[in-house]
């Protein structure tokens, strides 16, 4: 209960409940004041009426007029709920249903208020009158007024059912407001519980869902896809981990044997020591060149900021990477053409935009034989721009669609060339940071690799 109570929940219910019980406070009083309000109006209008009439007849028939008139209708109802008195000099009785004036003040307006006593065999009955007090000719004073014990009973009525309603509203909101503190507290606990055990290490664990689509499922299912991002992360750095001690085992392995040769033919064969060092050196190049791509896809991929962003001409970015590996596809036999259709710009970074296109062409030159077409193209798709690299080479199994964007993954039939790879790696990683989907696909026959960039303004 003490949890309960210090949760925040708890605290917006109890505000929530405050709130609510002083809207039906307010809305109560409103109803009461124009209840009590109206009421009060009709007894002054009953009041004023049975002035008007006793007015009437002493103007016809004078005082002795008036006198009568008023002994009728005592006589009539000598318990009723009208209030007559007519007094003469010092306020002494004439006639009325009153023993004698009233003792209360008299306002502005000539309204008094006083307590009337009805006997009973049971005792005396105290309640309320209200009156309007006249001078007339002389000493002479006139009360006309009614006995309001009626109108006090439905006040006091009102406020009891008043007084109820609000109880029962405040009662109403406390226990609604509990149950739903208390249920979003087991969500709560639910989302604490499974973080625990994901700190724990067991990162297999998700947040369970309700399946309602409410807030907290939206906000579970954001926390899980980023468990799942987490776990994919850590998975991926626990494989580079692993393809790093296996793919650079063996490099290491002949730089250190080269080294070694190099240094045991020192002074014996200085052609083949300086041979053995100019591949030693080549070797560490190599490895060097490896951990300069790692390094720069790390970047890539830690970089969450896109202020530097600026519009890219992705046509003409496609003609500088042509114009740069033209001729080094033209050493193999193999042409590069471009097949660029009018396009908008997009937002990006030009420099990564131009390696990962660089890395596609490189890897199709590389892995394709001689005779192969080369094709960088441009095309505009729906709300996006699609920039692709295809080829007329062997291609790559669908099965390994996936796996050769992961780091150091290589096929069996590109294991003899040069490469680390990393091209791949890299490009996803640039697809990633400009929010870019990456697809590969068979180009029959060949290979179809195209990046979907959101055009400028869109996102």
């Amino acid at each position: 209960m003490t949890r309960l109570l210090r949760s925040s929940t708890v605290r917006l219910v109890l505000l929530y409940t405050v709130l609510v019980s002083g809207s039906v406070l307010v809305l109560f009083g409103f109803i009461y004041w124009a209840t009590a309000g109206f009421m009060d109006r009709q007894v002054a209008l009953t009041i004023e009426a049975e002035i008007q009439g006793l007015a009437e007849q002493y103007r016809r028939r004078g005082l002795a007029g008036l006198t009568t008139l008023i002994a009728e209708r005592v006589s009539k109802d000598p318990v009723g709920s009208s209030v007559y008195l007519l007094a003469g000099e010092n306020l002494q009785p004439i006639v009325g249903n009153l023993s004698s004036w009233p003792t209360a003040p008299v306002s502005t307006e000539g309204w008094v208020e006083f307590t009337l006593r009805e006997p009973r065999p049971d005792g005396a009955d105290d309640h309320r009158a209200r009156a309007r007090v006249f001078s007339l000719v002389g000493d002479l004073r006139l009360l006309v007024g009614r006995d309001v014990r009626d109108l006090e009973a439905i006040r006091s009525l009102i406020l009891g059912a008043l007084g109820w309603g609000l109880a029962i509203s405040l009662g109403l909101s406390l226990a609604g407001g509990l149950t739903m503190a208390s249920r979003m507290l087991r969500r709560i606990e639910a989302i604490n519980e499974t973080s625990r055990e994901i700190m724990e290490g067991d990162l297999t664990r998700r947040i369970p869902a309700t399946g309602a689509g409410d807030d907290f499922d939206r906000l579970i299912g954001n926390l899980n896809g980023m468990l799942d991002r987490i776990t994919g992360l850590m998975e991926a750095v626990r494989q580079v981990s692993d393809n790093i001690a296996h793919d650079l085992r063996t490099p290491l392995t002949r730089l250190r044997s080269r080294l070694e040769l190099a240094r045991a033919q020192q002074g014996r064969d200085d052609a083949e020591a300086r041979a053995g060092i100019e591949q030693a050196i080549e070797e560490a190049d190599s490895l060097l060149a490896t951990f300069q791509a790692l390094l720069r896809i790390a970047r890539i991929e830690a970089e969450q900021r896109r202020e530097g962003f600026a519009p890219v001409d992705l046509g003409q970015l496609l003609a500088d990477v042509a114009e740069l590996y033209e001729p080094v596809a033209a050493e193999k036999g193999q042409r590069v053409d471009l097949a660029i259709a009018p396009s908008s710009p997009v937002e990006g970074d030009r420099d990564l935009l131009f390696q990962a296109v660089a890395n596609l062409v490189d890897n199709a030159i590389k892995h394709t034989p001689a005779g192969t077409r080369i094709t960088l193209g441009l095309a505009p798709v729906g709300g996006l721009v699609e920039l692709y690299v295809a080829d007329s080479g062997p291609g790559i199994p669908p099965d390994q669609h996936e796996r050769v964007f992961d780091r150091f993954h290589r096929l069996e039939s590109s294991r003899s060339t040069p490469g680390s790879g990393l091209g791949l790696s890299l490009v996803r990683a640039v697809a990633r940071l400009h929010a870019a989907n990456i697809r590969l696909a068979d180009n029959g026959p060949g290979l179809h690799v195209s990046l979907l960039l959101p055009r400028r303004g869109a996102a």
